[in-house]
């Protein structure tokens, strides 16, 4: 490889860092997760050695007051929960024009929503049958759709506030959520801790994926570049 080559190389990967990384972190590694998760649960037709330890060591936390609190935010993760928070973005975004916003969260949701039930009806990983859960679910469990639409949810936020100011509290808030939703799954015990890991990469990657093709942030980086231009 001569000089010219090796110089184009360096500058592409010097002025597309943040490009790659984000590829390389939001949407090669999660894959590769959900690769190996899957491969595993497909061949041996169970789980990972750290999925039972997992799921008694949350149940014996399990009490009255816990069920209450578990009820209420379970519900928060489930697609007929975020479907209004979507529509009523996806209103405002009808409204405004952002005919580019509007196609990543259209596309990003329903294409979330497509792929997990596509993927439980391939893989058809029986629910955890460890105890009689007080909320038990009939379909298959992985990946886990809770985990999925949660995701799904935080990813369109932060991408979309990614150049506001209160990003960060977006991001911060929407980590707490995603948690909070995990841990319900699992207090009720309809989830392997291995479907939620699976869920949360598979709609990581998509999010991710989509917005680096449609880029529903296009209009904003042109504002800050016109504007670092005058400046």
């Amino acid at each position: 490889m001569n000089k010219a080559k090796i110089g184009f190389v360096k500058n592409f990967l010097f002025s597309r860092w943040r490009f790659l990384l984000l590829i390389l972190m939001g949407v090669y590694l999660p894959l590769q997760v959900v690769e190996i998760l899957a491969v595993r649960i497909w061949q041996n037709k169970g789980g990972f050695i750290w999925d039972v330890p997992i799921l008694m060591a949350i149940h014996s936390t399990a009490n009255p007051r816990l069920d209450i609190i578990a009820v209420v935010l379970t519900k928060w993760g489930s697609f007929w929960t975020a479907l209004p928070v979507l529509s009523a973005v996806s209103i405002i975004l009808l409204r405004k024009r952002r005919w580019r916003r509007l196609t990543y969260i259209l596309i990003t949701a329903l294409g979330s929503l497509i792929i997990n039930r596509i993927a439980k009806e391939l893989m058809h990983r029986v629910r955890p049958q460890l105890w009689v859960s007080k909320a038990p679910e009939f379909d298959y469990s992985f990946p886990s759709g809770h985990a999925m639409t949660s995701m799904t949810l935080v990813v369109i936020l932060v991408v979309f506030t990614w150049y506001r100011p209160w990003r960060w509290l977006v991001l911060t808030l929407g980590s707490l959520y995603l948690l909070l939703i995990a841990w319900t799954r699992l207090y009720w015990g309809v989830h392997f801790p291995s479907d939620i890991l699976a869920g949360w990469m598979v709609a990581l990657a998509w999010a991710i994926g989509v917005s680096l093709i449609i880029r529903p942030n296009f209009h904003r980086v042109l504002t800050i570049n016109s504007e670092q231009h005058i400046n």
